[in-house]
């Protein structure tokens, strides 16, 4: 048997599909992960692609649509109807139709449900009915239980007619006839103990659980402190509910990432998240306008603290020389203190219970800081004003000295406003990371001019 390299393998499957030959496609198409399949089709004409997935069984039909973007699947949906898709929908992972089910509209929802079993119709609309944002919102209803009371065979029989997917295998679920979580076992231990060792003896009752309300980034977070393959849902009576698996965490932890990411540099988020290729021009510019608009307004104030001492400026010339270093410096410093102080705050590192330690370590931090850039920036006026003519009352050394004191304060200034402002606003229920670079930049140049203009008139005027 030949086996092809990934670049042979690529050129085989392009002849094969401007030959049409679908079949020889699929051939190849079986062998390969769902995530390279997924590549494949997805850029396939809608026909075609009809045409290939109906050379896949429903069952693997099922698989390779849960990993269509929900775009796709709802065109997908609305080209094949809902009696031909509903084949499909039965196949797919749980929490994954529940979020298919929730994109479609109400008129396609109704239509849709007639065409489904009894147990699918059930399960999506109980999980359509959590909030996304929650754990239940993404956990999936694909788990194995079994009963304390049975014996190791006989959990493995049961393992057999709840016939979980392969990747959710490895924990069994304890539970009562009420479907109360006792604990787990996993299905290393029931194949290694003897047939006749009862569950009760193999069960670990000691685990973590989420509930069916609690915020899925704190259900992300657990998973990752646990180094868990996936952790029980439960609801208000201590039921299992489902389950949220390590990939599904992952993926939170990467879309309140790119959230993060998105405030901390003032662009308003996307549901979908930002898929650059995918957005278009007006809606970079919609998504970026709001906060820069916003900020370039309040900018005024500087341009106001700036136009009130020009006078001060067409004296000492070099004042306005080295404004942009002492802005700079606050600018950075700011965002730095930013961004430690919104990691360690999403980590649970700190909580706002610790706001006058983390104030008291960014103010230490802020004087070590202001010491050296203030002797970095005193020796640079030095080297690069020292041809630079000043009025006979005022020396270069005392020039510099005056700058470069405005800039250490400037940078214990900006470090405390940089820490502060995240605290602030998680105290009055927002996310920390809006408080981030663009915020923090303007406020930290309002109070450097302030800070810098208020020094030169206490020494120079």
């Amino acid at each position: 048997m030949v086996t092809l390299d990934t670049d042979q393998k690529n050129v085989v499957i392009e002849g094969l599909i401007i030959a049409r030959e679908w079949e020889a496609l699929v051939t190849i198409l079986r062998k390969m992960p769902v995530v390279e399949v997924v590549e494949v089709l997805r850029d396939l004409e809608q026909a075609n692609l009809i045409e290939v997935l109906n050379l896949f069984s429903p069952e693997e039909q099922g698989y390779i649509v849960s990993d269509f973007d929900l775009e796709m699947q709802v065109d997908l949906f609305e080209h094949l109807g809902p009696r031909n898709f509903s084949r499909i929908f039965v196949h797919m992972a749980s929490e994954l139709r529940a979020d298919l089910y929730q994109e479609l509209d109400r008129d396609e929802q109704l239509n849709l449900l007639p065409y489904l079993d009894k147990k699918t119709r059930e399960n999506v609309i109980r999980l359509s009915s959590y909030d996304p944002e929650t754990a239940g919102g993404i956990m999936s209803t694909d788990f194995a239980t079994i009963m304390g009371d049975m014996t190791a065979a006989q959990a493995i029989e049961k393992v057999r007619s709840d016939a979980p997917s392969k990747k959710m295998i490895y924990y069994v679920y304890v539970v009562d006839d009420d479907m109360k979580l006792h604990g787990f076992t996993t299905l290393k231990d029931l194949i290694m103990a003897e047939p006749g060792t009862s569950i009760w003896d193999i069960v670990y009752k000691d685990f973590a659980w989420a509930e069916v309300d609690e915020d899925r980034e704190s259900v992300a977070v657990k998973i990752e402190k646990y180094d868990l393959v996936a952790i029980p849902v439960i609801n208000k009576y201590g039921q299992l509910a489902g389950i949220v698996r390590h990939d599904d965490a992952l993926e939170v932890i990467q879309a309140e990432q790119t959230e993060d990411m998105e405030k901390f540099m003032g662009i308003v988020p996307d549901e979908d998240g930002l898929d650059y290729p995918e957005t278009s021009v007006f809606s970079h510019f919609r998504k970026r306008i709001t906060w820069v608009a916003s900020l370039a307004i309040i900018g005024v104030i500087s341009g106001m603290i700036i136009h009130r001492y020009e006078e001060a400026m067409s004296v000492l010339i070099i004042l306005a020389l080295y404004m942009p270093m002492v802005a700079d410096s606050g600018g950075n410093v700011g965002s730095q203190s930013a961004t430690v102080v919104i990691r360690a705050l999403a980590l649970g590192q700190i909580t706002l219970k610790n706001w006058l330690m983390i104030l008291f370590k960014e103010a230490r931090i802020a004087l070590l800081l202001s010491v050296v850039l203030g002797l970095i920036a005193f020796g640079k006026i030095l080297f690069l004003s020292w041809e630079t003519d000043v009025p006979d009352q005022y020396s270069l050394f005392f020039i510099a000295f005056g700058i470069s004191l405005a800039l250490s304060l400037q940078v214990i200034s900006a470090t405390l406003i940089g820490a502060s402002l995240p605290l602030i606003v998680k105290r009055l229920g927002g996310d920390p990371a809006v408080a981030a670079s663009p915020a923090i930049t303007t406020m930290v140049d309002i109070t450097g001019l302030l800070i810098y203009f208020g020094i030169a008139v206490v020494l120079f005027f």
